[in-house]
């Protein structure tokens, strides 16, 4: 990644999503100018995505669905297993990231890209996984896109999640900051969430770490790491 690249990622970060317009609008509008360098620049920032994908335990014939999967970088950390899935559906409504999806998952018959809505998508068949990847902040009615990940889970499926959080050790200055800094892009902070992750999979692992954030050093923004077994619901 060249200096110039990351520039032109950080003008798109610093101008910020629009704030008109439906959220697929939005979404292509923001992402469309740097979706060509998304990997290589959020590499950086969006931790904990290959840790979370090598935890899980799945069976040789998984069917998986990602909801908000954008440009589909899961998939390389699924390495050799990948090619063993029954079915995996990368599902986001940003065409522009969907593209770039689409070239990285040409190599996979398994596996299909979808333009649809986290919170109304399902698959013909029930799944034993679904993931969301640094996506459920982005997604605004985030309690449906997790009702409908439940409701997609075969009992005892994985529900796995990783994404930014805001957390109590790290004081009100510094929350504020955080939430105000990322909302900018359109990704809404949320304890709530990982309460809520608890609430639906009784059978659960949780992990809380902190990130580097490119160019800002010293600091380090909280994330998370959980996954969750479906038919233990509190």
């Amino acid at each position: 990644m060249s200096a110039a690249s990351d520039l032109r990622v950080v003008l798109h970060m610093l101008r910020g999503m629009p704030r008109s317009g439906d959220a697929a609008s939005r979404l292509q509008a923001f992402y469309a100018p740097q979706a060509a360098a998304y990997d290589d620049f959020r590499e950086r920032l969006l931790q904990g995505r290959r840790e979370l994908i090598e935890q899980l335990e799945l069976p040789r014939c998984a069917r998986i669905v990602e909801l908000g999967a954008g440009t589909g970088r899961n998939l390389d950390h699924f390495g050799q297993r990948l090619n063993a899935f029954e079915s995996v559906d990368l599902v986001d409504l940003c065409p522009a990231l969907l593209a770039e999806a689409r070239r990285r998952a040409a190599p996979f018959p398994n596996v299909r890209v979808v333009e649809g809505d986290a919170t109304s998508y399902r698959p013909a068949h029930s799944v034993d996984c679904v993931i969301f990847s640094y996506s459920l902040t982005m997604i605004p009615d985030w309690n449906a896109a997790l009702g409908n990940a439940m409701a997609m889970l075969k009992p005892g499926g994985l529900l796995a999640v990783v994404d930014f959080t805001v957390s109590p050790q790290q004081g009100r200055l510094a929350s504020l900051f955080w939430r105000a800094w990322f909302g900018h892009d359109g990704v809404r902070l949320n304890a709530e969430h990982v309460s809520a992750l608890r609430g639906l999979c009784r059978d659960h692992a949780v992990e809380e770490r902190r990130a580097p954030i490119p160019y800002l050093p010293g600091l380090r923004v909280p994330y998370y790491l959980f996954i969750g077994r479906a038919g233990f619901a509190a």
